[in-house]
């Protein structure tokens, strides 16, 4: 379904067109003519469906066919991270650069004039606030803005904010809306305390569900089973080949991550790292030189593990088994995007091997395990079964995880709580990108050359999706 079969207001077509919008994904052909009736609606769907122009059209093209009699803030868009906040002002600015709205991303981790820019912006009535859960609170406990003109209260990422712990957060804030509005909800995900919020703030609500619980086609996935001592000099060697490919490096660990960026760096590679330590601005310039290619590298945590807005990366490594499939899938959603192909490549190590092989069962297919550099040594067997058993050759008894932490250890686990609880990146593409495709053989063999064969090596496994 074409976008000019919806009856957009011809200002808005004119930036769609300019944008080379031109196919409507399933999401948006699902959810946009739902919204355009007024509906309250709940969506399940991915980063890289879409998710975004289908909310942000549709109530774009009421505000300009209906705009409000009374001065005031119109659509509030409630984003999980400060990152996903910019990216979607950035979009929205794209969108209606041929229409008159107005629209202030309000987020924290910035100056004091950022403040008052953002409370002046809504004061004066901002067509839309994009805005984090603990910022907007922020503002609405100071007396800073009236929301009783609000007409469209929207939730992106609803799962990721609610994980985060912003449920107490987002109630309050509903607390402040009319009674009278039209709620949108998109997630990832439907557990059950999305359900119980949906309950709680959305009216007879339609449901669009277009989540993607697999890997996208264009990635191939591979594997390395390694022993953790084997980790960094894997993947040195690996750099040392395809130190030109982009790449986004995963780590479950802060700590992990400065390490294998300090390594890269004295290799003389071009490296940055992003994680919760590193202040706002740090963040922005670090994404920016990976964007502009700067640097090909990016070491990372979860932190970016969602929504990261840069459609070339060809290779996502992750460098430790994420803790969960959502995550794997998340990861490595990175890489072929537009259509292109890509990798993913993942480290096991013994004590992962557990957890990979129920990423292989969820997935419904075993991952292609590559053979160890030579130079590496042998590496451990693949063998989950026996890798969930404790040294001494004993099962471990349901329950009995003293002195443990589930995927990894102390420091790991804890670093994770962190990196959750920090305001992540999240960025979304946008449509119509040149695909820019590569053949697929092509990069098996980058990634498959010969090697000396450890005793890790298992059998192979041998319409242009528009973003956000």
């Amino acid at each position: 379904m074409k976008f000019e079969e919806l009856g957009f207001d011809d200002s808005l077509m004119d930036g769609l067109s300019a944008m080379n919008f031109k196919e409507m994904t399933p999401v948006q052909e699902q959810a946009i003519p739902i919204i355009m009736e007024g509906k309250d609606i709940i969506a399940c769907a991915q980063t890289g469906t879409g998710k975004t122009a289908a909310y942000i059209l549709p109530v774009l093209d009421r505000i300009v066919k209906n705009p409000s009699e009374k001065v005031g803030v119109t659509a509030i868009i409630m984003a999980p991270t400060r990152e996903l906040a910019q990216q979607i002002d950035q979009q929205l600015d794209g969108f209606s650069y041929f229409v008159s709205a107005s629209s202030v991303a309000v987020y924290g981790g910035n100056d004091a004039s950022a403040w008052e820019q953002q409370k002046r912006a809504m004061q004066l009535g901002a067509d839309f606030v994009i805005a984090t859960p603990g910022r907007l609170i922020s503002h609405i406990s100071l007396d800073n803005v009236d929301f009783s003109t609000v007409k469209y209260f929207i939730l992106d990422e609803a799962d990721r904010m609610l994980d985060m712990g912003f449920y107490d957060d987002i109630v309050q804030i509903v607390k402040k809306l009319p009674a009278e509005r039209q709620t949108i909800m998109f997630s990832a995900t439907m557990p059950s305390k999305i359900k119980k919020l949906a309950e709680n703030i959305l009216k007879e609500p339609a449901f669009v569900n277009i989540a993607v619980s697999k890997p996208a086609e264009g990635v191939w996935q591979v594997a390395y089973v390694c022993y953790e001592t084997q980790k960094l000099g894997l993947i040195m060697s690996l750099f040392k080949e395809h130190k030109d490919n982009k790449v986004v490096v995963f780590s479950s660990s802060k700590s992990k991550v400065k390490e294998v960026t300090s390594a890269l760096r004295r290799a003389g590679m071009k490296v940055g790292s992003m994680h919760s330590d590193l202040e706002q601005n740090e963040r922005d310039e670090v994404m920016l030189d990976f964007k502009s290619g700067k640097l090909n590298i990016l070491i990372a945590t979860d932190i970016i593990s969602r929504g990261i807005d840069i459609d070339d990366i060809e290779v996502v490594v992750n460098y430790d088994v994420p803790h969960d499939a959502e995550d794997y899938i998340h990861r490595i959603g990175r890489t072929a995007r537009a259509n292109r192909e890509g990798v993913g490549v993942t480290f096991v190590s013994e004590k992962d091997q557990p957890k990979f092989k129920r990423i292989e069962n969820f997935i419904g297919k075993d991952i292609h395990k590559l053979p160890l550099p030579a130079e590496l040594g042998d590496a451990p067997e693949y063998s989950p079964k026996k890798a969930g058993n404790r040294p001494d050759g004993h099962r471990r008894k349901p329950g009995n995880r003293a002195g443990q932490r589930r995927g990894g250890d102390r420091s790991d686990a804890r670093d994770k709580n962190v990196g959750r609880k920090a305001e992540t990146l999240g960025t979304e593409r946008t449509n119509g990108a040149e695909s820019g495709n590569k053949p697929q053989n092509n990069r098996r063999k980058r990634w498959n050359k010969p090697r000396r064969k450890g005793n890790g090596g298992g059998a192979a496994d041998v319409k242009q999706p528009q973003g956000e």
